[in-house]
């Protein structure tokens, strides 16, 4: 079993950078790909990246594509999101999650935090 912990979010202007955290608990944290999401109020969770169990793939959504990096740290049990030019469409709650393969659809995962708030004004 794996348990997520996501840390980093908050308020930020538009055009500013956040990075966040996700620390994981648990023996099997590297063979796991990892993805983040994201929920803003009243809409469905979204794929927003993901990176393979071992750090050599990365995807995005094309509305973050240029502006997030997703990365991993395997010895320290954690995936990273820097989120730079930041945009008031951006905010909502990001949660990270585990899965064998990323794919686009939360369903596909099995493990998750409890979520970050990132709030971007403009």
């Amino acid at each position: 079993q794996v348990q997520l912990v996501e840390s980093g979010g908050g308020l930020v202007q538009a055009g500013g950078s956040l990075r966040l955290s996700c620390a994981a608990s648990g023996r099997t944290f590297s063979s796991y790909a990892m993805g983040w999401f994201r929920q803003a109020p009243g809409k469905e969770r979204e794929f927003v990246a993901g990176v393979s169990w071992s750090g050599s793939s990365t995807y995005y959504a094309d509305s973050v594509k240029g502006r997030f990096t997703i990365s991993r740290d395997n010895a320290k049990k954690a995936v990273y999101l820097q989120m730079n030019s930041l945009k008031p469409e951006d905010t909502a709650v990001y949660y990270c999650a585990t899965t064998k393969v990323v794919t686009t659809s939360p369903n596909s995962y099995d493990y998750w935090g409890q979520g970050t708030q990132v709030t971007v004004s403009s």
